[in-house]
This record gives C-alpha cells, sequence and structure tokens, in this order.
C-alpha cells in the first residue's frame, strides 16, 4: 500500500463521505488513489467554491467537510472558504498539495511555505515528512476540528511522500466519546442562584446553539424562566421568533430596538455566544450586569466580557442539567420585556407588503417566507442583504438560516446551498446574494450544473457594492468606487445552463418562485431588482425609535 491509499484508508475511518476541490499535478497521486476509494470526489472549478462547500458540510452536519487544493495558486485560491470556516468555529480539513520535499528549501516552481500560511487561520497546520504517521496525524486534525470550539486544520501532502510505499496499513478510527465535561452540580445551582437574584435578566442566543441544535431544551429553559431571548446572526434559528419572549435577531451594527432590552438587563445569559458577531461594548452598558457564559470553550477576554460563572461542555447537556434543577424560583416576572418586543414587531412590518418597485428588502423577505416551509433552509451570502435576511427573515429552527457573520467571506451562498441540497434532498434551498457576491461565486454556479442540484438563487441587484455603500454613507454622507458594472445577470445565468428569470414587478415574484421549486432539473436564478433607499431609512429610523 502507498501513502496515498492510506491517507484515503484514514479518511473514511473518520467517516469521509466527500472530498470537495480541483485536482492539480502535486496531488495527483491522491487523485488515482480516489479512483479505488468509496469517497466520492466533487470536481469544483475553483479552490475558493471547494473550501466553501467544505464549510457548509461542517455547519449542517457538525462533521468535518474536506477539501482539496494542489500547491501554490492552489492553496492561496483555498484559503478564503478555510479562513472562514475557522473564524465561525466550524470543523473543516484542507488538503494541499506540496511539491516533492527535495525542493522545499530552495526557490522552485510554485513552491511556497503554505503551512505558515496557514496557521493564523486554522487550529492547527502541518506537513507530512513521514508517510508511516499519516495515520495520527488524520486522527489528530480531525480531534482538534471538532474539540472545544470547531474549527479549521490544514495538512499538506508532498507530491513525493504521497508516493512513498508505506509497510503498515493500521488506522486510527473516530473517536466516539460523547462530550459532558467542564461544570459540575455546584456551577449549575449557582447559575440557577444568579438568575433567582436577576430582576431583569436577558438571554443573547449564539451560534454554538444553532451548531448543537439544542432547540428543545433552549426552549424549555426560556418558557419555565419566563426570560426574553435574543440570537445573533449565526443564532437564528435556535430560538423561534414566533415565540412571544423573542427579541428577534441583534447585531445590526446600528442602534436597534432590542438594546433597549439589554440596557436594561442585570444579567445576561450567553448561550454558544461568540465575541466574533457582536462585541459586548454594543450590548454591556447600562445597568451593572452579570455574565453566564455557557459554550463549548472558555470565553474571550475582553473588558466588557467578564464573565461571573463560566459553564463549559456540551450546551445541550448544560441546558438539561439545568432544566432538571429549575424551580418556580427562577421564573421571572412575565411580560417584562413585551413592549420592546411589540416596537421590534411593528417596526419589522413597515414597508413588508409595499408595491414599490424596485422591491424593498422588506417585501422581499416577507413574500420569501410566506413561499417557504419551516425545514426549508435559506443562506445569505455577505452584502447589504445579509443586514435585512438577519433583521426581517424570521426562522423557526436551527440550520435553517445560514448568515456568514464571522470572517464574512463574500461568494459562499451559492457553494454552500449546493451542499444543503445535497444533505437535505427534500427541502427547498435558497441562496440569497447581492450581484457583487454573485460575481464572486460564479464559478459555484458551473458546479451546481454539472451536478444537477435545484436550488434556487436569488439576486438583490442594485449596481452596487450594497453593504460598503451603506456604511460610506453613515459616516461620510458619500459614497466612492462601490459602483458596478453588470452584465445581464439573467442572461449570464441562462448561458451557464441555468432556469433564470428577472423580476418585472413585485407581484410577480412569489408566482416565479412558486414555479422554479418545482425545478428539480438543476438550478433556478431569479434576479430581482432592490431598492437599497431603505438602508439609510433604517439607520435613521432606529436613531429616532431607541431615542424615545
Amino acid at each position: 500500500m502507498n501513502a496515498s491509499d492510506l491517507f484515503l484508508k484514514c479518511l473514511e475511518a473518520q467517516g469521509v463521505t466527500a472530498i470537495f476541490g480541483v485536482p492539480g499535478e502535486e496531488n495527483a497521486d491522491l487523485m488515482m488513489a480516489l479512483l479505488n476509494s468509496p469517497i466520492q470526489f466533487v470536481t469544483c472549478r475553483h479552490e475558493q467554491t471547494a473550501s466553501f462547500m467544505a464549510d457548509m458540510f461542517g455547519r449542517i452536519t457538525g462533521k468535518p467537510g474536506v477539501c482539496l487544493s494542489t500547491l501554490g495558486p492552489g492553496a492561496t485560491n483555498l484559503i478564503t472558504g478555510v479562513a472562514n470556516a475557522n473564524m465561525d468555529n466550524i470543523p473543516l480539513i484542507a488538503i494541499v498539495g506540496q511539491a516533492t520535499t527535495n525542493r522545499l528549501h530552495k526557490e522552485s516552481h510554485q513552491n511556497m511555505d503554505a503551512v505558515s500560511m496557514y496557521k493564523p487561520v486554522t487550529k492547527w497546520s502541518t506537513s507530512i515528512r513521514e508517510a508511516e504517521v499519516i495515520p495520527e496525524v488524520i486522527y489528530k486534525a480531525f480531534a482538534l476540528a471538532t474539540q472545544a470550539k470547531p474549527g479549521a486544520v490544514m495538512i499538506e501532502f508532498p507530491e513525493d511522500i504521497a508516493k512513498m510505499e508505506v509497510s503498515s496499513s493500521t488506522v486510527l478510527f473516530s473517536d466516539q466519546v460523547n462530550m459532558k465535561f467542564g461544570h459540575s452540580i455546584e456551577s449549575i445551582d449557582q447559575t440557577l442562584q444568579l438568575i433567582e437574584a436577576a430582576q431583569k435578566p436577558i438571554i443573547l442566543i449564539g451560534p454554538g446553539c444553532t451548531q448543537e441544535g439544542c432547540d428543545e431544551e433552549l426552549a424549555e429553559f426560556i418558557e419555565r424562566t419566563r426570560i426574553y431571548a435574543a440570537t445573533t446572526f449565526m443564532g437564528k434559528g435556535s430560538f423561534t421568533t414566533e415565540h412571544p419572549q423573542s427579541l428577534f435577531c441583534v447585531g445590526l451594527g446600528v442602534r436597534d430596538i432590542a438594546l433597549e432590552a439589554f440596557h436594561q438587563a442585570d444579567l445576561v445569559i450567553c448561550i454558544g455566544y461568540r465575541l466574533v458577531e457582536w462585541l459586548p461594548e454594543y450590548w454591556n452598558t447600562g445597568e451593572s450586569k452579570k455574565i453566564v457564559h455557557i459554550d463549548v470553550g472558555p470565553a474571550e477576554i475582553d473588558q466588557r466580557y467578564l464573565p461571573t460563572l463560566q459553564l463549559l461542555g456540551s450546551i445541550k447537556y448544560i441546558l438539561e442539567e439545568l432544566n432538571m434543577r429549575l424551580t418556580p424560583s427562577q421564573m421571572k416576572q412575565e411580560n417584562l420585556f413585551a413592549s420592546v418586543r411589540e416596537k421590534i414587531t411593528q417596526d419589522l412590518a413597515l414597508e413588508s407588503t409595499s408595491d414599490c418597485f424596485p422591491l424593498k428588502p422588506q417585501r422581499i423577505l416577507h413574500d420569501l417566507r410566506a413561499v417557504l416551509k419551516v425545514d426549508d433552509i435559506l443562506i445569505s451570502d455577505v452584502g447589504a442583504h445579509k443586514m435585512w435576511v438577519a433583521r426581517q427573515f424570521p426562522a423557526y429552527k436551527s440550520k435553517t438560516c445560514f448568515i456568514y457573520n464571522g470572517f464574512c467571506a463574500m461568494g459562499g451562498a451559492i457553494p454552500g446551498a449546493i451542499i444543503a441540497k445535497w444533505l437535505n434532498p427534500e427541502q427547498t434551498v435558497v441562496a440569497v446574494c447581492g450581484d457583487g457576491g454573485f460575481m464572486m461565486s460564479i464559478q459555484a454556479l458551473v458546479t451546481a450544473v454539472q451536478y444537477q442540484t435545484p436550488i434556487i438563487i436569488i439576486i438583490w441587484e442594485d449596481d452596487y457594492y450594497g453593504l460598503v455603500k451603506w456604511k460610506q454613507e453613515v459616516l461620510y454622507q458619500q459614497v466612492s468606487h462601490v459602483e458596478l458594472v453588470n452584465p445581464d445577470l439573467a442572461s449570464v445565468a441562462k448561458s451557464f445552463g441555468c432556469n433564470a428569470r428577472r423580476i418585472l414587478q413585485p407581484q410577480d415574484f412569489i408566482p416565479t418562485l412558486e414555479l422554479v421549486k418545482k425545478d428539480n432539473t438543476g438550478p433556478s436564478v431569479i434576479v430581482l431588482p432592490v431598492d437599497y433607499s431603505e438602508n439609510m431609512k433604517l439607520t435613521k429610523r432606529l436613531g429616532e425609535i431607541v431615542a424615545h
């Protein structure tokens, strides 16, 4: 057996069923070995697409997605999705081909120090220099990618090592340990005491809850304590927005209405919260607050985020323990922040049925939610539309609304939607992109067509880098170099083999959505002109609302 065969057998032992990537010369031996492996290789048109596909695999399954590139430019192309996964705490394994080890010490064709390049954006970055250690390296990589706060790991596999014969075919199998650690009955009781003593507690729900899928345990805790809760962008769906104690989604970057409740709070219970999404300086103001940190890993240190208590381990398990020991003494005043929820609800309803054209963001998301079922999946790319999706789109279950909000890389929605559809073939999967993000990921459209994946791609077209324009308008009252000159995006999509349509009036959007939902032959693209004048109106209005 050669090293490439052993490498794949070790991946199989970790439960890997697919690798997303672009073949190259320096990973050719591994590509040949794949011909005799049950692992599916998904051929992409760009390494960034491959890493975003692996990222979404990890988001949905909780298991590391695996992506592959060759050396040099392949490695540099792959890194964006890897960094995205790592900052969003998504398990991912990146495999990078490399030149033969006898030329790594000198200037040589496409040779670069990929390990050093990947170190800042991974939990571990390593190069295999001895074929016999492959089982240990693979086992460690998967363990690190999934332990505590998940993240990305990069393995460099030099060309000559990949061809070596190995004396042993022993592999190390995936660890099946059930994680239940890091807290005690004493810390559970201390948490309950803090809740009992608090006058105005509030809950902040982050992506850790989405990743564990602890919706039921979270809902029970909230209902039995009557504590109101808000989610971050990546926590959306963990607690349904329909619940009367939901304060919807926070983190818009302006003085959103839910901040009224946070400013009054004397205890903030942060469950699965990560500072990368919404800095404590935005919400830890006003009253002196105690903080309880519940997550798989310890709190990131910040002068406004110094937890009184930390409960570490499986969030689901910790919530189960809390729920078992709750008593009526932890039940808080009914309707404590009901007036704040009512203000948010009224604001979210504005313009949701507007007949203006181009369409208002509120109308787009209102109509989209009306067509999608509870279990259907929306994946938002990065751009101005992301802020509207976070604020306006109701989510009722974990892993039904994905927003990239840590590294915030553009171009991930279409690759992510492909994987979401493969993993959830019965659900409608929608990728929401801006015209800028769509062009950054257009190569993924070819992959969707090649594999006949029936996803729906909605392009919000305004001919600008909309989010950058919005922030420039807020800070400088003028804009600089954000204009886009777009081709006919519907025609471009058709030329790729997609079913593509352009919306010409608001009342056509829902019928078009209903129609393309029935198309199982491949991807459908809907180009939708959007009125982003609502961006600045929202910024001004929120200031007025909070001031009263």
